[in-house]
């Protein structure tokens, strides 16, 4: 299990000190001196780092193509260039990203036309909710009312489709979410968001029927509790609508059972039944259902969600120090459980657990992936997979309150 992640032998706090004093040359290694920098320091050195690996991504992944897309979606493809263009614009205010962005979601758009996916990080809502946030930066009304009309008219959900977040009706519902948070409410009706909702609880409801959880959903034949495909994504989203009252009795039932049912360790099952206490990663594993405990703490203020939050942050900061970069199963994702604890809580130890996660990739990640001791993605530049999520953290850290797990957390 271990061979899974490096050992944790960072402090669980270092005091920040004076700039002058943490660049001298008394006894501290260099990850050591990098977190205790006083934070504004520290964010400007993450901030000028994350927007060198901007540059490098979109050479790598967009440059190199001639501007060609081959992979559109969010999680490994152009799209995620696009929303770490974006992201590095909101810090910024650097017009050049944002019209960089805007090219590359209208190369994803000619390239997602025959697709038939739905979901937000993986599907054609991505493309048009992305482009239409964009389109309304850049004040161009006609591109944002034809990316709306694409999102409304051009995306159907089937009947078979699955209700997971990476492919499936959660996904989708996500997008909507995102549009009318960014657009504004009643960009996408209540009528349409609440039919689909209407669908995955009905679904969770018949799949659980011979069960003791309230919903479970299956995705490949298998019921799976992560983020990516289960449990914690598929609630994560419902928790973003306006529930009935017995619909909100079971998503919070759905939680304690799957509080009731972790391992001994604190971490969580990748599916139902499963036995193998191995994956500590926002897809499978503690991290993702940490962001989705923090959410249901925030949504119903209940001790128990906060305390189970705080439970898998521990099992993240003992054992998410993986020995992969990215978003989906990496030091990059885990991270944002210690900036969503934060902002929970306001408890300067989560902080310091961000910033600790964020300084060992800054310190250590180049040197590990060139010795073959850290794995930097099949797709190495990539959102979720690659150094393109380690860039988008590095510049969430630089704004704590608006930082957020791209593609989960609203």
């Amino acid at each position: 299990m271990a061979d899974r992640f490096f050992p944790n032998k960072m402090p669980d706090f270092v005091e920040e000190v004076a700039e002058e004093e943490a660049a001298s040359d008394f006894p501290k290694d260099s990850l050591t001196k990098l977190f205790s920098l006083p934070y504004k320091t520290l964010a400007d050195v993450l901030k000028n780092s994350a927007l060198d690996l901007k540059q490098t991504v979109v050479m790598q992944t967009w440059g190199l193509s001639g501007k060609r897309v081959e992979d559109y979606t969010l999680y490994v493809g152009a799209l995620g260039t696009a929303l770490l263009a974006f992201k590095a614009y909101q810090v910024t205010k650097n017009q050049t990203d944002l019209q960089l962005c805007s090219d590359i979601v209208k190369a994803c758009d000619s390239a997602s036309r025959d697709s038939g996916h739905v979901s937000f990080i993986c599907g054609r809502a991505g493309v048009y909710a992305l482009g239409a946030v964009v389109a309304k930066h850049t004040g161009d009304e006609m591109l944002l009312d034809r990316y709306l009309s694409q999102f409304k008219e051009q995306i159907k959900l089937s009947s078979d489709l699955p209700n997971e977040l990476l492919y499936g009706r959660a996904g989708y519902l996500w997008a909507c979410s995102f549009l009318n948070k960014n657009i504004g409410n009643g960009t996408i009706s209540t009528t349409c968001v609440r039919s689909v909702v209407d669908e995955i609880i009905k679904a969770g409801r018949q799949l659980a029927k011979k069960g003791r959880c309230s919903l479970m959903y299956e995705w490949h034949g298998k019921k799976y509790w992560g983020a990516a495909h289960g449990l914690a994504g598929i609630i994560y989203v419902l928790m973003t609508m306006q529930l009935k009252p017995e619909e909100v009795e079971d998503v919070k039932g759905t939680l304690r059972y799957m509080i009731k049912n972790r391992f001994p360790s604190g971490n969580f099952p990748s599916s139902e039944g499963s036995e193998s206490d191995r994956l500590v990663h926002w897809c499978h594993g503690a991290p993702g259902v940490a962001l989705t405990l923090v959410k249901a703490a925030e949504v119903f203020g209940d001790e128990e969600f906060l305390q189970a939050a705080i439970d898998a942050g521990e099992v993240v900061w003992s054992r998410g120090l993986l020995k992969r970069v990215g978003l989906c199963h990496g030091i990059s994702g885990n991270a944002y459980v210690f900036l969503s604890l934060y902002r929970l809580t306001g408890k300067v130890e989560y902080l310091h657990r961000a910033k600790a996660f964020a300084c060992f990739l800054y310190d250590r990640a180049p040197r590990l992936i060139s010795e073959g001791r850290m794995h930097g993605g099949d797709r190495p530049y990539s959102l979720f997979e690659g150094v393109g999520g380690m860039a988008y953290l590095f510049l969430d850290m630089t704004q704590l309150s608006e930082a957020r797990f791209p593609g989960y957390e609203l």
